[in-house]
């Protein structure tokens, strides 16, 4: 079984790369949001980045993987590539959920229009905010980024990430997103590793990276919300290839490997 040493080495070494940007981050106290114009092409291509880890998106992006594997992947080692990003997902999402109303850590664009000094019809309570149901929630969005514009005109957003803004109201820890794209990159990682595909791991490491920064830059989380989200996507990823490879399908392949 020491052929399953190889990919979790490399694998070690993606997850490393990913904290160290939010690590940094923490460390010095500097924010990535507000940094860049969010009507500029960059902050668009962020949204689309950051849009493939949000549903129905995400479903696609698991799809598009689980079919790399299926077109690459002997049978038996794909049927435990399926199991186990599926246990890990479902891992995550549920871990996610259950964090967010625990810590309730409010979000840096909401942070950002409560700290301006909007219209009174368009101020931002971090006390009462939360406490709106979700429609309630996305009004008060649009309605303070209508005062942000009287306030502060310069400050413009593509269509996309206004919508955006609406829609993402929940609390900012753990960042789901995060934690969808860091445990699908572990976990898929390690068995496109052991079929010999290193090429695409390192696509999905890419995209994890991006996926981080483009939830920072837009205004969606904090350093820390990325950070520790990476580090729980390790044990919803780990907690998947372990139950998965004590199942038939994954010794069935490692036997046919040894015996090759």
């Amino acid at each position: 079984m020491t052929k399953n040493v190889y990919p979790l080495r490399r694998l070690g070494l993606a997850w490393l790369l990913l904290m160290i940007i939010p690590g940094l981050l923490l460390l010095t106290r500097y924010q990535l949001f507000p940094l860049i114009d969010l009507q500029s092409n960059l902050a668009t291509l962020l949204y689309w980045i950051t849009s493939t880890g949000t549903a129905p998106y995400g479903i696609a992006t698991v799809v598009f993987v689980l079919l790399i594997g299926y077109r690459m992947m002997p049978k038996a080692l794909f049927i435990s590539f399926f199991l186990a990003i599926s246990l890990s997902q479902l891992s995550s999402l549920a871990l996610s959920h259950t964090l967010k109303p625990y810590f309730k850590e409010p979000r840096p664009n909401l942070v950002f229009l409560a700290q301006q000094d909007l219209p009174s019809d368009a101020q931002l309570s971090l006390d009462s905010f939360y406490q709106l149901d979700k429609p309630s929630r996305s009004t008060a969005i649009a309605t303070a980024l209508e005062g942000l514009k009287v306030v502060k005109p310069e400050i413009k957003f593509t269509p996309r990430i206004h919508q955006h803004w609406q829609n993402e109201v929940s609390y900012s820890f753990p960042s789901g997103h995060t934690i969808f794209a860091v445990t699908l990159v572990l976990t898929a990682g390690y068995y496109l590793l052991l079929a010999g595909l290193p090429c695409f791991t390192l696509a999905l490491v890419t995209w994890a990276l991006l996926m981080g920064l483009s939830r920072m830059l837009l205004g969606m989380h904090w350093p820390q919300d990325v950070l520790f989200s990476t580090i729980l996507a390790a044990f919803t990823s780990g907690f998947g290839i372990f139950i998965v490879n004590k199942l038939p399908p994954f010794k069935r392949y490692m036997l046919e490997k040894s015996i090759s």
